[in-house]
């Protein structure tokens, strides 16, 4: 069996959508829009110029882009030399599940339950029961809210009270923050563990630990130690597929939690800086028969949903720039494909994703257009480039 890379960069939507007015996001364009920023001079914060991604443009990603949406894409019109097209989703959600199980080749089955955008939020049952687990007298938050924002305005009175912070967003999730220290890590994600198995009954997709650390004084960071507790994908994926077959499935990022570790051998986390070093370990020492599957988050948490054009664009640019490096470790035969999971337009309105199509490039099959293809059809084309049965309902599109 070759070797598949399967590498997500989280939110980094193409536009174009079908569906995007259901979802209040019709126009919305992540990578367009940054682009046309870009090349009008509004995203000069750490950077400058237009949008410099010459080895991904050189696979095809402006042609991605304007074949999912005919946007304009500055700096982004190299003539592909890679695998290049767009990928649509069926999945009744913008939300990290959603898009990674039906790239995984399981578009998700029932409607997630979002909690409404009222304050209270949450059911008091539901307050009660993280009371009765944390074994304090309320809870902060309890409303929707950007997760950097409102560990600052009440980290403080979190210290205070030992109550943990608890809110959600547009997406089907239930977080929780709370200081390492002073409420106590281990503790967190105890509670977060305790509390998953009645959310999941909610059909809300994720319970999320969001620790931080840092005073008021100095100001308040979140870590690296956050963890989803996500519901199991409700069929067997890609992952399963690859080890049912014999080969080995190895996680960087999330994919461990987003994915319950269905059919994952090995997880290495961390900052997106040191995600890079395990992709790149994974193409040098990684065996033969293998799946990696990676997620580079802080495209979305770090600049998507902080609306931040200029530290979006710094983003997409450092990844560019390193990407010779892991496409340097790869052996012939081994395929790396490139996509997103949803959008996250920093130019548009809100903070929440935003329902686009998404990039599929690819490195190790030389020059080849894929056109419009679904979601599931990434699984299915891994699952034929690795010689396995695929059983979604993707087709290949090698």
């Amino acid at each position: 069996m070759p070797r598949a890379f399967l590498i997500v960069l989280d939110s980094v939507g193409c536009g174009g959508a079908p569906d995007a007015a259901d979802f209040g996001d019709e126009g919305s364009n992540t990578l367009a829009h940054i682009a046309q920023c870009c090349a009008e001079g509004r995203a000069e914060e750490g950077r400058t110029g237009s949008l410099t991604l010459p080895n991904l443009d050189a696979l095809g990603l402006g042609a991605a882009i304007r074949l999912a949406s005919g946007a304009e894409t500055p700096g982004l019109d190299a003539t592909p030399q890679g695998l290049w097209g767009a990928a649509t989703e069926v999945s009744p959600g913008k939300d990290t599940p959603s898009g990674h199980w039906e790239l995984a080749g399981v578009p998700v089955p029932w409607d997630w339950h979002y909690f409404p955008d009222i304050q209270p939020c949450f059911p008091e049952d539901l307050v009660a029961k993280v009371c009765n687990i944390a074994a304090t007298d309320g809870i902060l938050g309890n409303c929707h809210a950007s997760g950097t924002a409102i560990v600052a305005e009440l980290g403080a009175d979190h210290i205070r009270t030992g109550w943990p912070i608890c809110y959600t967003s547009a997406d089907s999730v239930f977080q929780i923050a709370a200081h390492e220290e002073h409420f106590g890590l281990e503790r967190l994600l105890y509670l977060c563990k305790r509390l998953a198995p009645t959310l999941h009954a909610m059909k809300v997709g994720r319970v999320i630990a969001r620790p931080f650390v840092g005073t008021e004084a100095d100001g308040f960071t979140r870590t690296t130690n956050r963890k989803d507790y996500a519901i199991a994908p409700p069929s067997p994926t890609i992952c399963d597929w690859v080890q049912d077959a014999g080969g080995r499935v190895q996680a960087v990022g999330k994919i461990g939690d987003i994915f319950s570790m269905q059919g994952i051998d090995e997880v290495r986390k961390g900052a997106d800086l040191a995600l890079f070093e395990h992709l790149c370990d994974f193409a040098a020492e990684g065996p033969d028969c293998s799946f990696t599957f990676a997620n580079f988050v802080e495209f979305d948490s770090l600049y998507g949903h902080r609306r931040d054009v200029s530290g979006y664009a710094r983003a997409l640019e450092w990844f560019d720039a390193a990407l010779p490096r892991f496409l340097g470790y790869l052996k012939a035969g081994d395929l790396a494909l490139f996509t997103a999971d949803h959008g996250n337009d920093p130019t548009w309105a809100g903070t929440d994703h935003t329902r686009e199509r998404v990039p599929v490039v690819g490195h190790g099959l030389g020059q080849r257009d894929i056109s419009q293809v679904a979601f599931a059809d990434v699984a299915a084309s891994i699952a034929a480039h690795l010689g396995i049965p695929a059983h979604g309902p993707g087709r290949s599109f090698l």
